[in-house]
């Protein structure tokens, strides 16, 4: 016997159990959960500037403030919030829902680059990202070999999986750890400074000076 012959042979049957089917749909729906503020991901562009020897609060006077009163006349910002730590200065630029990414990323670079000859001359320069400063990490990867030191495999992740890795759509930041490049030390002698009267601050000075890449031909 099918359900539609027993609906016909039965009417009050079949109207029992339709009640009893809309019934039990008006107790769910009392239950289901409402949100008022749904999560929404709005833009979030970060800029990272790193001053390797300067406290937290240079940072904040030489970097953090010079950035911040540039940035604030980006149209379309929500909140602006910032961290200044010991050789670091963060800045997380939150913009409103709908804004385009890419349009408020151009805004911000801009900013940043007018900005820049206002920080600090021996600072790194500021880095933006289209990413949020608290976001964590979805992959690690490790490299490893048992033939290749740490800066033969500081060259392959730089040169090779990082590249490839950034053309891939909806990565936002790759970051390196443990990666060792090619450095000098220079060991000063005190008293041949004194003899020449130098200080390490005049050696640096020389060494920003005469570190340049310039086009051949």
């Amino acid at each position: 016997m099918s359900l539609s012959s027993t609906s016909i042979n039965r009417p009050v049957l079949a109207t029992v159990i339709s009640i009893t089917i809309v019934l039990f749909g008006v107790i769910g729906y009392s239950f289901l959960g409402l949100r008022d503020y749904p999560s929404v991901d709005p833009p979030v562009i970060t800029v990272r500037t790193n001053y390797v020897g300067a406290n937290s609060n240079v940072i904040e006077s030489q970097i953090t403030e010079p950035l911040e009163e540039s940035l604030n006349g980006i149209a379309g910002i929500s909140t602006l919030t910032s961290t200044s730590t010991d050789g670091r200065s963060t800045i997380t630029v939150e913009f409103e829902v709908g804004t385009d990414l890419e349009a408020a990323a151009n805004d911000v670079r801009d900013k940043v680059s007018l900005a820049q000859r206002l920080l600090p001359p021996d600072a790194d320069p500021p880095v933006v990202t289209k990413a949020d400063a608290d976001a964590s990490f979805l992959l690690a990867l490790t490299v490893q070999s048992d033939k290749r030191d740490l800066l033969g495999l500081t060259e392959i992740a730089t040169n090779i999986v990082k590249e490839r890795l950034q053309t891939i759509a909806g990565i936002s930041r790759i970051s390196i750890w443990g990666e060792k490049k090619y450095a000098i030390r220079i060991n000063l002698d005190p008293a041949k400074l004194s003899a020449y009267g130098l200080t390490p601050l005049d050696i640096r000075t020389a060494l920003n000076e005469q570190n340049l890449e310039l086009p051949s031909g």
